[in-house]
Parts: structure tokens; sequence; C-alpha cells
């Protein structure tokens, strides 16, 4: 009983974390948190297919095929171009060999996927946190002018 508290208690903790290091996080930063969730619910169903935890990895891979979708969502394809084009396609991509992983309980597409992923993902964090807009350029000086 008490052993079951103290992991809810934890749980509570880590979620309220998690909420604030979105709220304070910038919109390059959630694209990471995202990655780095959608690699970690992967991880966690190759967990459960090794062990023939199915329920688990069913969980898990649409956890992480939701992740995924959001990552294709946040895509501006009219603005990103060809890149943007082609991200596109390698998400839709990943999801179909997720749900496929899904179906036949296959440790080796869940790599697949996490290898991909883990590309983007260092595409991702190569760009520099400075080319990403996150805070309005310093401001002139708002003390009042010496008139005397």
């Amino acid at each position: 009983m008490n052993r079951m508290i103290n992991r809810s208690a934890l749980q509570q903790y880590q979620q309220i974390g998690v909420q604030s290091s979105i709220v304070d996080a910038s919109p390059h930063r959630l694209i990471q948190m995202l990655f780095e969730g959608a690699l970690d619910r992967i991880a966690k169903a190759r967990g459960s297919v090794v062990r023939g935890e199915v329920a688990e990895k069913c969980r898990y891979i649409g956890a992480a095929m939701a992740i995924v979708d959001g990552l294709a969502g946040s895509l501006n394809l009219e603005a990103g171009g060809e890149i943007a084009n082609n991200l596109a396609a390698l998400y839709d991509y990943m999801g179909r060999r997720l749900l496929q992983a899904n179906i036949e309980s296959s440790a080796l597409i869940l790599d697949e996927v996490s290898s991909l992923l883990g590309q983007v993902k260092e595409g991702w964090d190569a760009i520099s946190v400075e080319t990403t807009p996150t805070t309005l350029p310093p401001t002139t000086s708002t003390t009042r002018p010496n008139r005397y």
C-alpha cells in the first residue's frame, strides 16, 4: 500500500515537472521534447515487445504514433518548402511502420523508426537556438531624458 502511494506521488511530481517544462519552453525546445517523448515511448514499446506485454506495447506504440502525428502537424508545408514536405513524408512513413510494428510485435521495426527519428532529432538539435526567435530583441532604455 505504501509503495503504491509513493508511486502515485512520484507520478504526480513528474507530471508537474513536465507541465512546468512545457510552459517555460521555447518553441524549439518543445519540438525537442516531442522527439524525446517519441523516442522514449518507442524504447518502452520495444521493451514491452521483448517481454511479451501486449497491452503495454499497444499503449506505448499508440503514444509514439500520436507524437509523430503531432510532429507532422507542426510542419508549415507552405513556408517550409521541400524540407517540410520531405519531413511530412518521413513522419507518414514512421506512422505506418509503427502501426506495422504494433501488428507484428516487431522490435526490429521499432528499432528502424527509432533510428530514423533519432536522425531527425539530431538535425533539429543542431539548429542553433539563436536562429529560432524566442525572445524580443533588446529595447532602448525606458528612462526619461534629462530635460534640464
